[in-house]
């Protein structure tokens, strides 16, 4: 699999783009829907308009101040002509967002770029730009700088990478994020340095680093039976009422240690989508959680050497 549409909703809203089009040929472009009605996609394109110059058209056509959720797209790389920081921008126009509560940044999909090459910096300062965040997602870690936040707003944090680095995990490990009630790792492949070990995932499955969480995603991982191993025994498990290890290389000894593991009765769904479990064992699952939600969707052909993440490069 790969990422090739772009959102169509977010955070319970349809998107309205805003694309280099207004900068371009402004008359010609759509009319524009209300403010608060949408989240708003800002983007542009390939060797286009500037990203910056497509931002501040933005700011000083749509009202900004009404805006709950931001979808940030492309905004350039370095072998483009152009590129942008779209979190000092974003940062810089923080009192134009009052009512921003939900940010997602690297909608960016594979005609625009691979998910590995799309290039971050330092997203810190979104957090203490907009105290009032309550949910970010990010795509994309090249470059990705995350350091220990605290944010007694957050309540969804999502990375979706082809490799997540263990630096990002060992601060989330270290964040005090008291209402983070959904997280979702994307740990991805050690070739697209996704090299996150036991120690760096220990705080989180321990449970009393995030008090408030009610989902985790473990997912597009190639350790997913090891992770299913731990999570077998993991503290965390016993208050999550939904559990994922979707997009990964899950196989029988992972779902062996699930259903050797601590009871899971108690989830509402279990997420095991693109998956390499045979047929046996799934039924053992379905028949020892009957009232869970199983998605045991797009399963790969047994056997260890045909396991493959759904999105890596």
């Amino acid at each position: 699999m790969t990422i090739n549409d772009h959102l169509d909703t977010y955070a319970g809203q349809l998107v309205a783009e805003f694309t280099n089009e207004y900068v371009i040929d402004a008359e010609g472009a759509p009319p524009l829907p209300p403010a608060g009605d949408h989240a708003w996609r800002v983007r542009t394109e390939f060797d286009e308009t500037p990203f910056n110059e497509v931002w501040n058209l933005f700011l000083d056509t749509v009202d900004t101040t009404q805006i709950s959720a931001l979808v940030i797209g492309y905004w350039g790389a370095e072998y483009d002509e152009h590129t942008a920081d779209p979190v000092a921008l974003l940062t810089g126009a923080a009192s134009r967002f009052p009512k921003l509560r939900s940010l997602f940044l690297g909608d960016i999909v594979l005609e625009e770029s691979e998910v590995s090459w799309i290039e971050h910096t330092d997203i810190g300062p979104i957090f203490a730009a907009f105290p009032g965040l309550e949910r970010l997602d990010v795509r994309g870690s090249e470059g990705l700088v995350f350091e220990p936040v605290k944010s007694d707003a957050l309540k969804t944090l999502r990375f979706e990478t082809g490799g997540l680095p263990a630096t990002v995990v060992r601060a989330l490990a270290a964040s005090e994020l008291p209402a983070l009630e959904h997280l979702d790792l994307w740990l991805g492949t050690r070739m697209y340095g996704g090299d996150v070990t036991p120690d760096e995932l220990a705080p989180v499955l321990g449970g009393e680093r995030f008090p408030a969480l009610k989902h985790l995603g473990l997912e597009n991982s190639e350790i997913a039976d090891w992770l299913a191993s731990a999570l077998a025994g993991a503290p965390v498990v016993a208050r999550l009422e939904s559990l994922s290890l979707a997009h990964g290389t899950l196989g029988d000894e992972g779902a062996e240690a699930l259903l050797a593991g601590q009871p899971l009765t108690h989830l509402r769904k279990l997420d095991l989508h693109h998956h390499f479990v045979g047929d046996a064992l799934v039924e053992r699952l379905r028949a020892a959680l009957p009232g869970v939600e199983i998605d045991a969707g797009d399963q790969g052909a047994a056997g260890r050497e045909n396991r493959f993440i759904t999105v890596s490069e």
